[in-house]
């Protein structure tokens, strides 16, 4: 059960707990579509980044949409990226300038700056999931079950 109960907006159990506010959701599903789709990321590694991250989060419902990352250990730029996204779900306060050295190895600023926006993003929604009490029950989308 979650924490508070669905409003009648939005279309997925998340959106509905956000819809209390109408223009919240309106907004928060631009700026997901923006992050998604206007991109200069590779979708998969955005992928790859927003698993790892439902799992050190602990977001039940993000867990079961898609399960655990799935990618070789030797593609160095998605290891990288979501080694950073972990850190930052961790601890945002651990990060240091020599970290942004490790990402400029493999990222543009550019892509760095979008990278860093999609992570914080992607750690609210999934850290709101959480406090929400979120589960594998409400994912209609599931690919596992936990």
């Amino acid at each position: 059960m979650t924490t508070i109960p669905f409003s009648e907006n939005g279309n997925t159990p998340f959106e509905k707990l956000i819809g209390h506010n109408p223009a919240i959701l309106n907004s928060w599903n631009i700026l997901e579509e923006t992050l998604w789709k206007e991109t200069v990321l590779d979708k998969n590694m955005l992928e790859q980044i927003r698993r790892a991250m439902a799992f050190e989060n602990g977001c039940e419902y993000c867990m079961a949409k898609a399960g655990k990352p799935d990618f070789d250990a030797s593609q160095m730029k998605i290891s990288v990226a979501v080694a950073f996204a972990e850190l930052f779900c961790k601890d945002h306060t651990s990060i240091f300038p020599s970290h942004f050295d490790m990402l400029r190895e493999y990222f543009t600023d550019d892509e760095i700056s979008e990278l860093c926006a999609f992570i914080a993003f992607v750690n609210a929604s999934q850290k709101l999931g959480k406090i929400f009490n979120l589960s594998e029950k409400e994912q209609p989308n599931a690919a596992i079950r936990l």
